[in-house]
């Protein structure tokens, strides 16, 4: 992130734009909207510029910019088409500590103008950071076209009776909880009919009913699969779960984007389970989600992939039954197929594998007593293993013993679905001397079976470091 997103309030304060064309028009337009008061350095004024200047809206410096007409203000905006005055300008701004825009010259800019969704009071600002303001653009119309202009009076009815609501909920938790249920409901659909005044009568009755009720003594547990990294894998529902907790006990597979989509002000528990380096055992990771709810907060199990696909969210469901505790789960796309699909590894197909098993490279008692190798060995069948780096010799070693081929088609995928993909293909017998020559670490994932050749055809997806 090159810029911080940040909305400054310039009423009453004092803003310069040097030029008077149509680009510093519309410059000048945006402050007048904050209410700033909006001086402009220009020797000529195009139509739009006089008019506002002779209206008192502006005020107009005829003259050429010199540096010390920046001392005073708290804004600076460069609208010239002259390179040699925009970088005037700018290093004036920067030797005075004074916020400056050079429009169409970002490395001269210590701030930078959005495209923005005026919904006021709720505004949206959108910015590629300079790179291309077309693109801010185009994003902004889509917004427009999603948000009813409607959503500036529902915020205003919240702005009326947000001190209100303050004082009949003092507990924050249960606050955002009533905002969140009424803001979703059928009140924002009174205000975008039309209905301001039966939307206030409606807010009035459940805001009565809200503190009439007694609050509740147990929270809820939602187990949400976060997918295998990709942050635009995860469903509707695991991003609105995840941006309504209280609270996020989230594993070591869980990628660092996905985490920046949950509320900033939610607490956040690593709850680890790293291969032999678990931050937390199992049985506290339980007995925690209990405690947790026992609050009356909004408990969120994050998990990579999917909850009941070798991420223990049986044994932590049986806990939250047996303790009384409510819960959901929020199914994820599971490490397998999503690895799968962006190394361009179908997992069937008609001409090579009719079944897929799934198993796991690791267990309470070890591979040998858990897994039946020879109904593993199926030439048409596709063997996928989770988190089977550390156990790759025995695993191979364990499916040659019971009739499998050296050279049966194998890969193995690091970090699959992340821009740090990497992938590496071979066969059977040499694949975890390929991953260890490429310095493969986990979480990776093994894919067996003659789907691996399609691969060469097949792969779309390129991660920075993919492919070895």
């Amino acid at each position: 992130m090159n810029y911080l997103p940040i909305f400054m309030k310039l009423a009453g304060q004092k803003s310069l734009v040097i030029g008077g064309g149509e680009v510093a028009a519309r410059k000048v337009g945006a402050l007048l909207r904050a209410k700033g008061a909006v001086t402009v350095i220009s020797p000529e004024l195009g139509t739009e510029l006089s008019v506002w200047a002779g209206d008192g809206r502006v005020t107009h410096i005829c003259k050429a910019f010199e540096p010390a007409d920046i001392d005073g203000f708290n804004l600076v905006i460069s609208a010239t088409n002259r390179r040699e005055v925009n970088e005037s300008v700018a290093e004036s701004a920067r030797r005075r500590g004074i916020p400056v825009n050079v429009v169409d010259c970002p490395e001269l800019c210590s701030f930078i103008f959005p495209a923005i969704v005026d919904r006021s009071p709720v505004v949206i600002a959108v910015s590629t950071g300079g790179a291309s303001p077309v693109l801010a653009r185009l994003v902004r119309a889509r917004l427009e076209a999603a948000l009813p202009a409607a959503y500036g009076r529902l915020a205003q009815l919240a702005e009326q009776c947000r001190l209100r609501v303050k004082a009949a909920i003092p507990d924050g938790t249960r606050r955002r909880r009533f905002w969140e249920s009424t803001l979703q409901g059928g009140l924002a659909e009174l205000i975008f009919s039309g209905r301001d005044e039966v939307a206030q009568i409606r807010f009035d009755q459940l805001l009565k009913a809200e503190t009439d009720k007694t609050p509740d003594s147990v929270g809820f547990v939602s187990l949400v699969g976060a997918g295998p990294g990709d942050p635009d894998l995860l469903t509707l529902k695991a991003l609105r779960t995840l941006q309504e907790a209280d609270v996020i006990v989230y594993d070591r597979l869980v990628s660092a984007e996905v985490m920046r989509l949950a509320r900033t002000d939610a607490e956040k528990i690593n709850a680890g389970k790293a291969s032999s380096r678990h931050t937390l055992p199992q049985e506290e990771i339980n007995q925690l989600l209990v405690r947790l709810a026992r609050t009356g907060k909004k408990v969120v199990r994050l998990k990579g992939g999917d909850p009941f696909i070798f991420g223990r969210g049986g044994e932590e469901i049986e806990t939250l039954t047996a303790e009384g505790i409510p819960f959901q789960i929020v199914p994820g796309v599971t490490a397998a197929t999503g690895c799968a699909a962006y190394s361009g590894i179908p997992l069937t197909h008609r001409d090579y594998a009719q079944s897929v098993t799934f198993v796991t490279g690791h267990s309470r008692e070890g591979l040998g007593s858990t897994v039946d190798w020879q109904k593993l060995v199926n030439p048409q069948q596709t063997l996928v293993v989770y988190m089977g780096l550390q156990a790759l010799p025995e695993i191979r070693d364990r499916l040659l013993e019971h009739g499998g081929s050296a050279r049966l088609p194998a890969a193995i995928i690091e970090q699959g679905t992340t821009s740090s993909q990497r992938v590496v293909t071979g066969c059977l017998g040499d694949l975890y001397q390929k991953a260890t020559s490429a310095g493969i670490e986990s979480p990776a994932l093994i894919i067996i079976g003659q789907v691996v050749e399609l691969r060469e055809k097949l792969a779309w997806f390129q991660g920075q470091a993919d492919s070895v």
